[in-house]
């Protein structure tokens, strides 16, 4: 792909900005939008991640007109919590482009299906059972349903499915290896999951059976984890290809990017950063709070700005002794110095 031989990468901190163009490859025209500070923008992320420490900071900006990328730790995998569904989304359309689902499929919900909070879905269950792909779909990817995500992943095959089709696509720095009924009880310290856990109530009264300690080592095991995590280029990657139309077909790329611009989720991150008039269609993920460890708060998406400036950007914190809140203030914090950086 062109844009891959025209990206100026900088790997923060300390780090060091590269032109990719290769010798002999023909000229390409020059981008209409202006250079990124890479100075400035290394300097003030940088700020930022020493100010959050012990928590990890993880950045990706793309200009996708230009291709040049901006990084701060490009290439540590961090926990994507609920920032899979967007991939996750998307590998569900593919079916849907390949004639193997269709948007009007129905799926009537059985107690083994249920996954733990945040979950409407479940809430509603059982008297709510009866879903459409479309439903599901628009659950999982714009308010972030556990039990709708991993409804279609179960699907499509798993989440090594998901897994494999990014993989054949390109994008190899992201991986999805859990489902969320899986992944939200492991990283502190429950047992497997089961339907007498749904909703917020119910799953909070069995974590308060499980010792403090036990909590503990199970966040600090999720942390180190390295699966279901995602690099700030993979993130920017998957972006750069569901922007270009390189996923999916046209409608089905325009439907994922309407329900991804239609989140109500996350108003106190990247939202909050950008200038008046400005778009995004993102993910958020959001892990949970254990002993005063946030354990991963997480926003990613692709930004119009006022002057109709794309950029795909992305802001992921890991294990940051901040409150949910602080910790969104962050990725505003994060995502004005980018846009700073880019005016």
């Amino acid at each position: 792909m062109a844009s891959l031989h025209r990206r100026h990468l900088l790997i923060g901190a300390g780090a060091l900005a590269l032109g990719a163009c290769n010798e002999g490859v023909p000229t390409i025209a020059t981008a209409r939008t202006p250079a990124m500070d890479m100075e400035r923008l290394n300097r003030e992320v940088s700020a930022i991640a020493t100010r959050v420490k012990p928590g990890v900071l993880g950045v990706g900006l793309m200009n996708l007109d230009s291709g040049e990328i901006f990084v701060f730790n490009g290439d540590r995998p961090m926990p994507l919590q609920s920032v899979f569904k967007a991939p996750l989304g998307a590998a569900v359309l593919a079916e849907v482009d390949a004639g193997r689902m269709s948007l009007d499929d129905p799926f009537l919900l059985a107690p083994m299906d249920l996954s733990p909070p945040w979950s409407p879905v479940a809430d509603a269950w059982p008297v709510r059972r009866d879903y459409t792909t479309r439903e599901l779909l628009v659950a999982a990817v714009a308010r972030s349903d556990n039990t709708a995500a991993d409804v279609l992943m179960a699907k499509i095959g798993g989440p090594g499915a998901v897994t494999a089709w990014l993989t054949g696509k390109r994008i190899e720095a992201m991986r999805i290896d859990r489902y969320e009924r899986e992944l939200q009880t492991e990283m502190v310290g429950l047992a497997p999951f089961r339907p007498a856990w749904k909703g917020d109530a119910a799953f909070q009264a069995a974590l308060a059976t499980v010792p403090l300690a036990q909590q503990r080592q199970a966040m600090t095991r999720y942390l180190r984890d390295p699966r279901d995590t995602a690099t700030s280029r993979g993130v920017l990657e998957f972006l750069e290809h569901l922007n270009a139309g390189e996923l999916l077909s046209k409608a089905s790329s325009r439907l994922l990017l309407d329900i991804m611009t239609s989140s109500p989720t996350g108003a106190g991150r990247i939202k909050a950063g950008l200038p008046q008039g400005s778009a995004v269609a993102h993910k958020t993920g959001t892990g949970p709070t254990n002993q005063g460890i946030t354990s991963s708060i997480n926003d990613a998406g692709i930004v119009t700005l006022p002057d109709e400036r794309r950029y795909s950007m992305s802001v992921f914190l890991a294990g940051a002794t901040l409150s949910p809140q602080a910790c969104d203030a962050t990725i505003a914090e994060v995502t004005r110095a980018l846009v700073r950086g880019v005016r």
